[in-house]
This record gives C-alpha cells, sequence and structure tokens, in this order.
C-alpha cells in the first residue's frame, strides 16, 4: 500500500471572509426504538438549492461528547473551505447525538467507562438506519444510495463507524474511523471486557462491496494507543484494501481535525 499524503495546509480550518459557508441547524427527530427525540446538527453546503441532490456524510462524535462536540474542531470550516476550493463535494454533514438511550445526556466521570455506556453507543446502529437517516432523506435534498453516504467518528465513533459501516455494507461507500476506540475486536481495557463486535476472521468487507476506508492514528495517543494500527494490521491480514495513516498529535483535534479534511477530499467522486 502506497504510503498516504496526509498534510495539511495551514489554516485549512480556519474561517474566511471571502469564503461562503452553508447554513448550521439543530434538529430533533423521533427515535422509534427509544420513543424519546433524538437530537443532531445539520451542515448544508453554501447556496444549498432543493433544485439539487447532496450526498450525506455521518459524522460522530466520541465517548464524553455529543452533537456539539466536533465544533471544537470546526468542521464547518474545514468542509467548507474544501469545496469552496474544488477539492471536495457539495455534501451534507449530519452530526448526531450517538449515546442511542434514552438518557442521551453525556454521564458523570464514574460511568464513562463502562459497559453500559458503551452497549448505547453501539445501539445507535438502530436509530440510525430506522429513525435519522429516513428523516434527513425526508427533509433535505439528497442523493440517495451507497455511493452518496458516508460515515466516520473520532474515538468512540470511529468504533461505531467501523462497526456500522461493515455492518451495513449495503448502505455506507465510505468509512472514516479517526483514533477508533478498541471494542471492534476484542480486547480488556479501564476494567472491562468486551469480546468484540466483530472476531478478527470476520473483520471484513464482501468483495461485493466496494468501500472507502480510512484509519487514522495519533502518534502520541496515549488513550487508544495502539488499537487503530491493531484494527489497520488485521484488515491488511485479512486483505480488505484500507487507507491508514500515522499523524502528530494525541487523542485530540488535532489528529481528528486532519483526518476530517482528509477523508472530506475523498469522498463522493
Amino acid at each position: 500500500m502506497a504510503e498516504f499524503n496526509c498534510k495539511v495546509p495551514e489554516g485549512f480550518d480556519a474561517k474566511y471572509d471571502d469564503v461562503n459557508y452553508g447554513e448550521m441547524s439543530s434538529i430533533e427527530y423521533e427515535s422509534s426504538s427509544l420513543k424519546a427525540p433524538r437530537k443532531a446538527v445539520v451542515i448544508l453546503p453554501a447556496g444549498y438549492d432543493t433544485s439539487k441532490e447532496y450526498p450525506v456524510l455521518y459524522l460522530f462524535h466520541g465517548l464524553g461528547g455529543d452533537e456539539q462536540e466536533w465544533f471544537i474542531g470546526n468542521p464547518q470550516y474545514i468542509v467548507a473551505n474544501l469545496i469552496d476550493s474544488k477539492e471536495a463535494e457539495e455534501m451534507i454533514v449530519v452530526l448526531p447525538n450517538i449515546r442511542a438511550r434514552e438518557d442521551s445526556s453525556i454521564p458523570a466521570e464514574e460511568e464513562m467507562y463502562t459497559l453500559e455506556h458503551y452497549k448505547a453507543f453501539d445501539n445507535f446502529i438502530n436509530i440510525l438506519k430506522d429513525d435519522l437517516m429516513p428523516y434527513i432523506e425526508a427533509n433535505y435534498s439528497i442523493k440517495e444510495g451507497r455511493k452518496n453516504t458516508a460515515i466516520a467518528g473520532l474515538s468512540m465513533g470511529g468504533r461505531e463507524s467501523l462497526y456500522i459501516g461493515f455492518t451495513l455494507p449495503e448502505k455506507f461507500g465510505y468509512i472514516g474511523a479517526f483514533t477508533p476506540a478498541p471494542g471492534v475486536l476484542g480486547y480488556t481495557n479501564f476494567n472491562v471486557s468486551e469480546k468484540g463486535l466483530f472476531t478478527e476472521e470476520n473483520f471484513v468487507v464482501s468483495d461485493e462491496y466496494e468501500i472507502l476506508i480510512m484509519i487514522v492514528k495519533g502518534k502520541s495517543d496515549t488513550l487508544v494507543k495502539g488499537v487503530p494500527e491493531k484494527y489497520h494490521k488485521v484488515l491488511e491480514t485479512n486483505g480488505v484494501d484500507h487507507i491508514y495513516y500515522e499523524t502528530a498529535g494525541g487523542h485530540d483535534f488535532k489528529v481528528w481535525d486532519n483526518a476530517l479534511y482528509n477523508f472530506a477530499k475523498e469522498l463522493f467522486h
């Protein structure tokens, strides 16, 4: 696999006076399984026009975040700057709360690293396919189909992107996992053990589906440590084509913004 050029230009995540930025809005949609309203933020491309159709990127937060966490890293500027410079396709970005339980608020520290909390994130697969995606399709002018639908996330959101994307390859043509958390494969960490959402042997994608997969690791990440590299090596062993790179930074937005920039450039061509 050729080395991926992951460099980003200075100011790639800044706001510029001569760039048009699209509207952002907070939405609520109903969950059929949880019987409770769910929150998300939708970023539209500049000049959004209902006579056109747009592909969609679903972008996930981490274990201690919610639908607002990504805005620490300015995704609205990163993606819009790329669109403005013709380096990315026009797209709608949807940032949902992926803590899929009745109380979707950020929990206290003592509950953060618990199996019960993790399972709430894994449950989002059902909310996404049954509730959020139909809501976005009904309320926005989108291009439907897997080649027009991407999924990505940071940390726990990266775990869920891999889980959901590999489980539902008929729905997603692009998967981004930015310093993905443990749990896709079996592990013991923070006094919690999980057998894994996949075994190493079945961590594969059917040859029927062509999927762009990107996994990113922070070189000085002391939280998930070598987990992203393990996912990469298992995919390599299993012959699953993917992009993997390591970049300067830890478990932080220096890495996640870099990853979003590079992932967005690869989408919907």
